[in-house]
């Protein structure tokens, strides 16, 4: 038995659900393309009727084409399919963007197994299968936004078998689906692009070729933003390539503009001898890592620091709220992170309380889990202060934005050997010397705390 999800008004329409294939000796639908696009034409009520998925030899899905019914969309599936929708991803986040569909309809997925991917401004994450069985119906395309709660892909229970009878057809399906629907047919060109058989669907490429730029449009959303630079352009080649912006882009382009058109911000620098640090780790670099099992960094000696100098200079640690300044007793440092989809800013929390060892663990795990995609919305929100390491890229000077609703950041830079004067004697040496740069909201913070507190990290990280 089959059940409608939207009602159809037209009875010619709903007598085509539920119907077997072999309806087609019947009148009723009059043509069938291979493996499961049938085609109805009736004069007297509907101009045309198209069947899409054929599921054990019956429609499950009809879409009425006339004037008269208004392109209304009407879908079936079986009683045994369950309809997956968009789960919720956080109290502030309420729609997504599919990113990137893994399954394809037919296709026999496991419990807890990846069917489709949603790309937030904040995370990204994958939607599994709630149990094992067959993919049914993709009901969305990549690129699409979606709201919490739409109903993305439907999906079979335990139907091992009709996955492997479903599997034959799906060869066939792109033949089908290029010559019925575009946006259907949009993914199946380009992996049989390389054999022989894409001189049927040739039309398109030539098109592209004679026309650049809305192939690079058509494109775009079902491509990630890292797939465009992948080409390398010929030389003389003049055409542009348009990727869509990713909805975690779209966040930081507006998160920093927001920020510079609030915040009054000034940048004070102040220049750090590294050699201290470099052989104290040098030193104990084996040792720490016999006792913790992790590697002993820069980045953890810099947070401690500014721990350290945000105790002592507690307006640093503080925030404007309306009219009102709120400090906090507690040290939430954000590390700028760089993953796949752009940068983010997770938050060790309660660093002063915390050793370098634990904060190396912490530092290792996120980076790890950012790699992959998988920091979670809670572990970025609520950091008091924003530290931005540059140097990893080889920046020697920048001046970092403040990370709103945070009043300060502190930019880490390159070590670079330079001639410095050293004390006492007045001596000339090649030192490895890193720029520190603090950013700061002039509006809550003066000069004067803020100069203290950057002496103050440069001090501990030199002693």
């Amino acid at each position: 038995m089959y059940r409608p999800l939207l009602r159809s008004t037209s009875s010619t329409a709903a007598r085509l659900v539920n119907k077997p294939v072999s309806c087609v000796e019947r009148g009723l639908i009059s043509t069938i393309t291979k493996p499961h696009f049938i085609v109805s034409s009736s004069p007297s009520q509907i101009q045309q009727v198209v069947c899409k998925n054929v599921y054990g030899g019956r429609v499950t899905r009809v879409t009425q084409h006339s004037s008269i019914f208004h392109n209304q969309h009407v879908r079936f599936y079986s009683t045994g399919a369950d309809v997956i929708k968009v789960p919720s991803m956080g109290d502030s986040i309420s729609e997504g963007t599919i990113a990137k569909i893994h399954k394809k309809p037919g296709d026999a997925v496991k419990v807890d197994e990846p069917v489709l991917s949603i790309e937030t401004d904040k995370v990204s994450i994958d939607v599994p299968a709630p149990f094992s069985g067959t993919i049914g119906e993709i009901l969305v395309a990549e690129g699409d936004t979606v709201p919490v709660g739409k109903e993305i892909f439907s999906i079979n229970k335990g139907a091992a078998s009709s996955a492997s009878a479903s599997k034959p057809s799906s060869p066939s399906k792109p033949a089908a689906a290029a010559s019925s629907s575009s946006s259907e047919s949009k993914p199946t060109p380009p992996p049989s692009s390389p054999s022989t058989p894409p001189p049927s669907s040739t039309p398109s490429p030539s098109s592209a070729k004679s026309t650049p730029p809305p192939a690079a449009e058509t494109k775009a959303p079902s491509s990630s933003s890292s797939a465009a630079p992948t080409k390398k352009p010929a030389v003389g080649d003049r055409s542009e390539t348009v990727v869509k912006m990713t909805p975690i882009r779209k966040k930081i382009a507006q998160r920093l503009k927001t920020s510079q058109n609030t915040a009054a911000m000034l940048t004070t620098f102040q220049e750090c001898d590294m050699s201290g640090l470099m052989q104290l780790r040098s030193q104990f670099a084996e040792e720490f890592q016999k006792k913790h099992g992790i590697k002993l960094g820069f980045m953890s000696c810099f947070i401690k620091a500014s721990s350290a100098a945000l105790q002592d200079q507690p307006i640093i640690n503080a925030t404007i709220q309306d009219d009102t300044i709120v400090y906090k007793n507690y040290n939430d440092i954000s590390v700028a992170v760089a993953t796949p989809r752009g940068l983010v800013v997770p938050v060790l929390r309660n660093c002063e309380s915390k050793s370098m060892a634990d904060l190396e663990r912490e530092l290792g795990e996120l980076g790890q889990r950012a790699k992959k995609d998988q920091i979670a919305i809670e572990e970025m929100a609520g950091g008091t202060f924003t530290i931005s390491n540059g140097g990893v890229y080889g920046s020697m000077m920048g001046t970092p934005i403040i990370n709103p609703p945070q009043s300060a950041i502190l930019g880490m830079h390159g070590i670079v050997k330079r001639a410095v004067v050293v004390q006492p004697g007045d001596k000339i040496e090649v030192r490895p010397m890193m720029y520190l740069a603090l950013t700061y909201d002039h509006r809550l913070i003066d000069g004067r705390e803020a100069v203290t507190f950057l002496k103050k990290v440069r001090e501990y990280v030199e002693d």
